[in-house]
C-alpha cells in the first residue's frame, strides 16, 4: 500500500470526476512535502494547467476541495502554494499503513519482474593480495546486487580473476630469482601476501636495472643538444619503452610468451603460485562476506577472445598494423584507435574482456551485465562496448560500467608496485581493534561473553568499514579514516547498529500485542511511520541509481529520527495501553527496516550493544 500510487490514483480520478478528463496517474507528480510547508505529499499542478485550462490557484483549490471530501480516510486537509498542491495524509492512513506492516521483515521488497542481471566485481589480480581500493568494489558489487535482488530481479554475482598477463610474469619471475623455494607453509606467510611480496620485489629490481639505463639515455639527450626540461620529458613519456630494456623485464616478457606457448614448468609454476593467492583470497572472502555465484578465469576466457579479434579481422573491424598487431579504429566514434593483439600474438586486457562478455552472454543471458571497476578504467569500457557492438556480439547493449571513485588514504594514492597499498586483512584487523577500543571506552560490555565480544567487535569493524566505502556516491573519489567510520555518534555504521540494539532492548521488557493502537498519531510518531513508508522507494532509488550510499543515508535518517523519537516519547511508560501498543509497533517496523537496509549493505546488526 505504498502511499505515492494511491495519491496519484486518487488525484486521476478526482480529476475524471472534476473535468471529464483521464489521465494516466503515473504521470501526475507526487513528492514529499518540503519541510518549510505545511503537508505530508505534494502534487505538482504545472504540468496539469494546459490540459485543464486553469489557473494554477484555481485548479489547486477545486481539486484539494474534491479529493479532501471525497477521500476523507486518505485526506485530513490542504493548502495551496503557486502551482503546488500540498496535502496533509490522515492518521487513519498511517495507522492502518502501520498496522498491515509492521511485523513484515521482507517490507519494501519488490516482486520478483522476470529480469536477470549480472554483477561483476572484485576482479583481482593473482599477483597480490586484496587491498583497500579492492574493498571499495566489493562492497559496492555485492550491495547493487542484493538491491537489485530486493527490486524483484534475478541477479548472477560474478568475479573474472586476471590469472595471466605480464603483471603475473613479475611475481613469478621474482619469485624464482629471490625466493630460495620460499612457501607459504615454509613462511607463515598468508599465500596472497607472499606472492604479492615478490611482485613489490619486482618493482625494487626493476627500479635498480632502470638506473644506468636512464642515466645512459639522459646522458645521449643531453649531448644530442635537448634541454634538461626536454629530457625529462622524454624519460617520463617515454618510461614504459625504457623499461622493457631491463634484463628482469625481458625475463617477465619472456615468460609470458612461454605460458601462452605452454612451456610445462612456467605453466606448472604458474598453477602453484596461483593457488596460494586463491587459497587466501577465500580467507579474506569469507571475513567480509563476499560471495560469487561464478568466478571466470582470464586464462580461460583469453583464447575466446583471440578468436573472436580473428573473427574481427575477417569482418575488418579490426586491421593489422605492419608489425603484426591487431587494432581497431574509433577515431569515427570520438575516440582514437586501440590494440587488440600484440604483435607477438599475446592476449592484451581487452582481448580477454571481448572473450568475457561473449562467454557471459551465452552462459547466463543477461538482461544487464554490470562491470563494477574503478574511474580510471572509463575509456576502457567504452571501448569494450563499442567493439562488442561493432563486432555484434548479443548483449552487447546491455553492458555497463559502473565507475567508481578510488579509495584514498590521509597520505596520498595507495600504489601497489611501491608497496605502500593498505591490504585488506591488515585493515579488517585494524578496524576489529579499533572497535574494541571504542566498545571498552564506552563501558557496554557487561553481561557480554567472550565469545559474544569477539563477535560484537567483528560485527562493529566490519560494519564500519563496510558503511563507510558505501556511504559515500560511488562517482566520487574518497578519503578513508580508520577511526572516524566506527564513531558512535555521527554518519556510522556504528551508530546505526547502536539504534538497533536500542530497539531490541525493549522487547526484552516488553512485546506488542497486536491490539488496538488509537486513532491520533502525534507528530514524532507521524514522521517515523511516514518515513518507514518510504523504505520501498528507497530501494527502487538505489536501484535505478545502482547506488548503496542511498541505502546508508536512509537508514541513518530513520536511526536519527527514531533516537529522537525514542527519547521524547516513553514506549514502556505510555500514556495509556493503545500508546504503549501504537510506539510498540513503531519500534518493531524502524527495528525490521534498519536490518533490512543494512543487510542490503551486507553489515550485520547486533541485538546488543
Amino acid at each position: 500500500m505504498a502511499i505515492v500510487p494511491v495519491i496519484q490514483s486518487a488525484v486521476s480520478a478526482q480529476i475524471n470526476k472534476l473535468y471529464q478528463v483521464d489521465l494516466d496517474p503515473s504521470s501526475i507528480t507526487v513528492s514529499e512535502t518540503k519541510p518549510e510547508f505545511e503537508g505530508d505529499y505534494t502534487v505538482v499542478l504545472f504540468a496539469l494547467l494546459k490540459t485543464l485550462k486553469k489557473k494554477p490557484e484555481e485548479l489547486g483549490n477545486e481539486l484539494g476541495q474534491a479529493l479532501v471530501a471525497g477521500n476523507a480516510t486518505l485526506f485530513s486537509g490542504f493548502n495551496v502554494i503557486k502551482g503546488f498542491l500540498n496535502l496533509a495524509v490522515s492518521d487513519s492512513f498511517w495507522l492502518q499503513f502501520l498496522k498491515e506492516q509492521y511485523n513484515d521483515p521482507q517490507y519494501g521488497r519488490h516482486p520478483r519482474n522476470g529480469k536477470r542481471v549480472m554483477v561483476e566485481y572484485a576482479s583481482p589480480n593473482t599477483n597480490k593480495p586484496l587491498h583497500l581500493g579492492h574493498l571499495r568494489n566489493i562492497f559496492l558489487g555485492w550491495s547493487v546486487a542484493e538491491i537489485y535482488k530486493a527490486n524483484g530481479y534475478e541477479v548472477v554475482k560474478t568475479c573474472i580473476a586476471n590469472d595471466r598477463g605480464i603483471h603475473i610474469c613479475k611475481s613469478m619471475i621474482a619469485w624464482q630469482l629471490f625466493a630460495n623455494g620460499a612457501t607459504p607453509e615454509s613462511t607463515g606467510i598468508k599465500g596472497d601476501h607472499l606472492v604479492g611480496d615478490y611482485y613489490v620485489k619486482f618493482g625494487e629490481e626493476l627500479k635498480k636495472q632502470m638506473a644506468p639505463i636512464i642515466e645512459k639515455k639522459q646522458a645521449e639527450l643531453l649531448e644530442s643538444g635537448k634541454t634538461p626540461e626536454e629530457t625529462a620529458k622524454y624519460l617520463h613519456d617515454k618510461k614504459e619503452e625504457l623499461e622493457k630494456e631491463a634484463p628482469i623485464m625481458k625475463a617477465a616478457q619472456q615468460m609470458l610468451i612461454d605460458w601462452e606457448a605452454g612451456k610445462p614448468d612456467v605453466v606448472e609454476l604458474w598453477r602453484t603460485m596461483n593457488g596460494w593467492v586463491y587459497k587466501g583470497f577465500d580467507e579474506t572472502y569469507k571475513r567480509i562476506g563476499a560471495n560469487f555465484d561464478k568466478v571466470y578465469y582470464e586464462s580461460e576466457t583469453y583464447l575466446l577472445g583471440k578468436e573472436l579479434v580473428e573473427e574481427g579481422l575477417r569482418k575488418k573491424v579490426f586491421f593489422l598494423k605492419d608489425d603484426g598487431s591487431a587494432w581497431v579504429d574509433l577515431t569515427k566514434d570520438g575516440l582514437d584507435e586501440k590494440i587488440v593483439r600484440r604483435r607477438d600474438g599475446t592476449a592484451v586486457y581487452i582481448t580477454q574482456d571481448i572473450g568475457l562478455a561473449e562467454v557471459k552472454k551465452n552462459e547466463f543471458n543477461c538482461d544487464l551485465s554490470i562491470y563494477v571497476v574503478g574511474d580510471e578504467q572509463n575509456y576502457h569500457f567504452k571501448v569494450l562496448k563499442l567493439i562488442c557492438q561493432k563486432l555484434g556480439l548479443e548483449g552487447a547493449d546491455g553492458i555497463f560500467h559502473l565507475s567508481y571513485g578510488m579509495v584514498e588514504l590521509p597520505t596520498g594514492r595507495m600504489k601497489t608496485r611501491e608497496g605502500t597499498v593498505v591490504d585488506a586483512d591488515d585493515i579488517l584487523d585494524e578496524m576489529i581493534r579499533e572497535s574494541e577500543l571504542k566498545t571498552k571506552e564506552q563501558g557496554k560490555t557487561e553481561g557480554l561473553s567472550e565469545e559474544e565480544l569477539k563477535n560484537l567487535y567483528e560485527i562493529i569493524g566490519t560494519g564500519g568499514l563496510k558503511f563507510f566505502l558505501v556511504r559515500v556516491d560511488p562517482k566520487k573519489r574518497m578519503i578513508f579514516n580508520p577511526e572516524e567510520s566506527i564513531e558512535l555518534h555521527g554518519f556510522t555504521a556504528t551508530f546505526v547498529q547502536y539504534t538497533y540494539a536500542r530497539s531490541q532492548s525493549v522487547f526484552r521488557k516488553e512485546l506488542y500485542t497486536g491490539g488496538e493502537i488509537g486513532a491520533e498519531l502525534l507528530p514524532l510518531e507521524k514522521q517515523l511511520i511516514i518515513t518507514l513508508e518510504r523504505y520501498a522507494d528507497i530501494i527502487k532509488q538505489a536501484g535505478d541509481e545502482m547506488n548503496p550510499s542511498v541505502i546508508a543515508g536512509y537508514v541513518f535518517e530513520v536511526a536519527k529520527l527514531y533516537n529522537t523519537f525514542y527519547n521524547e516519547h516513553s514506549i514502556l511508560k505510555a500514556e495509556s495501553p493503545v500508546k504503549k501498543e501504537l510506539r510498540l509497533q513503531i519500534n518493531q517496523m524502524t527495528a525490521h527496516v534498519i536490518k533490512s537496509g543494512m543487510a542490503l549493505l551486507g553489515i550485520r546488526v547486533p541485538d546488543r550493544m
